[in-house]
């Protein structure tokens, strides 16, 4: 398996995503999420910070969401749940 690091929220990277880019990231793990029983739905763009749009999961950052849609993508590829 490949090893992956969790982006930082101060990742230079994040800055590029808009607030439509951030609300169609978020209807993606929203379907991916239902899949593994992970729902959420309050999860919504919150405010832009230092050039970053949060994510409302208390203020998130975009990093936050994008992990999590590493980590679903990732256990959706994987046929052993365990990663074995």
């Amino acid at each position: 398996m490949k090893r992956r690091y969790p982006m930082k929220p101060t990742d230079p990277r994040v800055q590029s995503f808009s607030d439509a880019h951030v609300r169609a990231l978020l209807a993606e793990l929203h379907e991916r999420g239902q899949k593994f029983g992970l729902l959420w739905p309050s999860a919504t763009t919150d405010k832009t910070l230092d050039g970053r749009v949060l994510v409302r999961f208390n203020t998130a950052p975009v990093s936050t969401l994008l992990n999590l849609l590493t980590l679903l993508l990732d256990a959706d590829r994987n046929d052993d749940p365990c990663g074995f």
